[in-house]
């Protein structure tokens, strides 16, 4: 039996093919934080006080937030909605719901009981969702005139998904998860690097143990009960955020949220997790014997979290580090001939963060020599603070990097939505950029040597097969294992 919807959907001459499809069931950087949790991140003086996004922030009596920023630059509406959930939010067992309901929330809801891809690509719209350990987003873009559809739909899915997650759908979505993390971890070369990283920088049980994804058996013995019951916890309008980019009339689309959003009711209030410590008390050493081409090493240390102090510093200390030519590591490892490539980056989150540096081993040479060549350039790098002219140009680069992205309001969109889930406040953008601008080359010497020691850290070396020193981890395919 299908739910009565308490009111009609958007254009319904428009959608009227489209309903008659979906009534044959034809089988993609908060709400405000709990009391105390915004005033956990630091508030610093901006000095770039000019850059900002205009935007409106209202609250529905149901808890859900909803940004509103004008940009008639084009004939478009972006739509951004963000669920505080993510892959840290699950417990043992029941790992990879966050990501499988990015999947079962495109494959109907009670009043568009279909592939939700199917109404809006008619428009012509874009439209994804995304996961992540801390939060998870679904998106469209649609032409101005079909926002109406665009907001029904989230509306629909938000508060009437649960009558079309059935059995059938649950087993079908099961089997895709599973056999996306085969092609995008479990079969490609390298691909198990970032879950062997997040297993040996942090402790089972800890929430960013376990990747995004999922494991295998958690997927596969997902219950039907289980799917709605983590649904019901975390998919509630008082634990989300709806941002509006786009060319919209504000007066309208706020009578279309009433309309749509309004009358969904307030759940008991989830609580994500805030707090988790991580700490490397030692070095970690691994050789796995994979089905790869090449030799390749990474090097990770767990660092300050997402906007907390020194986050950052070693931001900009990885792109000294490693952009372009000039970079020290380049000059070490690649222009030496010890290595074909090397990166460093800071992968920033809401719990805690690693700073990683990766390289691949030239014909001839050993991962072991890579290392060593990485701990020379990070000697001279915590010995000394970089020179002020690069410090500039990195600082630089970031800010034109934000810049670019504030030309799209798909980014607008989400930026909007980053800040107001993550810190409570959607106007942080300039206090964003000002972390970076108060940085100055001893703050970066500093934080290297604080957060990169040569003894806290995770070294991580992949071979390929009959090539890995003894005791190394095999992980050369098995008959029929997953």
């Amino acid at each position: 039996m299908r739910l009565r919807r308490p009111f009609p959907p958007p254009s319904a001459a428009a959608l009227g093919a489209l309903m008659a499809l979906a009534a044959g069931c034809r089988p993609p950087a908060a709400p405000v934080p709990p009391p105390g949790a915004a005033s956990a991140w630091p508030v610093r003086a901006a000095r770039p006080a000019d850059v900002s996004i205009p935007f409106e922030k209202y609250e529905l009596d149901n808890g859900l937030d909803v940004l509103l920023s004008e940009d008639h630059s084009v004939p478009f509406v972006w739509v951004n909605l963000w669920y505080a959930v993510g892959s840290k939010d699950e417990v043992s067992g029941l790992t990879g719901f966050a990501h499988l309901f990015e999947h079962l929330m495109f494959q109907g809801s009670a009043h568009m009981d279909t592939d939700y891809f199917v109404p809006l690509q008619e428009v012509g719209a874009s439209i994804n969702g995304t996961t992540n350990p801390d939060r998870t987003n679904y998106f469209e873009g649609v032409p101005a005139e079909h926002l109406p559809l665009a907001l029904w739909l989230e509306s629909d899915r938000m508060g009437y998904l649960l009558p079309s997650v059935t059995q059938d759908r649950l087993a079908n979505q099961q089997e895709v998860v599973r056999n996306e993390r085969r092609q995008r971890y479990d079969n490609r070369p390298y691909g198990k690097v970032g879950i062997w990283l997040k297993e040996a920088l942090y402790p089972a049980g800890h929430p960013y143990h376990v990747p995004t994804i999922g494991k295998h058996e958690d997927i596969a013995n997902a219950k039907l009960e289980d799917v709605h019951a983590f649904f019901r916890t975390w998919y509630l309008p008082n634990n989300a955020s709806l941002a509006i980019v786009g060319d919209f009339d504000p007066d309208e689309a706020k009578a279309l949220v009433s309309k749509y959003f309004g009358p969904l009711p307030r759940g008991p209030q989830p609580s994500p997790v805030l707090e988790a410590p991580a700490r490397l008390d030692g070095l970690t050493v691994r050789h796995y014997e994979s089905r790869v081409p090449e030799h390749k090493v990474w090097v990770a240390w767990l660092t300050p979290r997402l906007f907390g102090a020194g986050d950052a510093e070693l931001d900009l200390a990885s792109q000294l580090l490693s952009d372009g030519k000039d970079s020290p590591l380049y000059r070490a490892l690649v222009e030496s001939g010890l290595a074909t490539d090397a990166s460093a980056y800071q992968s920033s989150g809401l719990l805690s963060s690693e700073f990683i540096v990766g390289a691949t081993a030239a014909p001839g040479h050993s991962t072991d020599e890579l290392v060593a060549a990485i701990d020379a350039v990070l000697a001279r790098f915590a010995e000394a603070p970089p020179a002020a002219d690069a410090l500039a140009d990195a600082r630089t680069a970031f800010e034109v990097s934000t810049y670019e992205r504030l030309q799209s309001i798909s980014n607008k969109a989400d930026m909007l939505n980053s800040y107001n889930v993550h810190v409570g406040d959607p106007a942080y953008l300039a206090h964003d950029l000002g972390r970076y601008a108060e940085v100055d080359p001893p703050a970066v010497q500093r934080a290297v040597r604080e957060w990169l020691p040569p003894d806290r850290r995770v070294v991580l070396h992949v071979h390929p097969p009959g090539t890995a020193p003894e005791g190394a981890i095999s992980d050369l395919p098995k008959p029929g294992g997953d």
